[in-house]
């Protein structure tokens, strides 16, 4: 595999975690799990392409600027997600002290 293809995987998943940030910014938790899928299958696609290591310096600085973007995605989608995901573990919570209150007095 020649490395503009390989860049291409890892451009095109750099794109997907853009976006994976960009619909967590708006609170849409449906596009963030959407998305997160799409890389997880860019993921395995640029493992399966036998990827290789950098041919010269300037793709390895590429690659490392583009991990480093989606570690700083990744960490900015973990805070956002954070608030949300405390709400929803105490809806589930709440959830569950009424089935259990519920099935006491049945």
């Amino acid at each position: 595999m020649e490395a503009h293809d390989v860049m291409k995987y890892y451009e095109s998943l750099a794109a997907t975690s853009a976006d994976m940030l960009a619909a967590a910014r708006a609170g849409d938790w449906d596009a963030v799990v959407a998305a997160e899928h799409r890389c997880a299958t860019q993921i395995e696609a640029l493992r399966a392409s036998g990827d290789r290591r950098p041919t010269g310096e300037e793709e390895r600085r590429r690659r490392v600027e583009i991990i480093r973007r989606l570690l700083a995605d990744d960490a900015e989608i973990r805070e956002l997600a954070d608030p949300w995901l405390r709400r929803l573990e105490d809806v589930l919570r709440s959830a569950g002290n009424v089935r259990r209150v519920d099935r006491a007095y049945r």
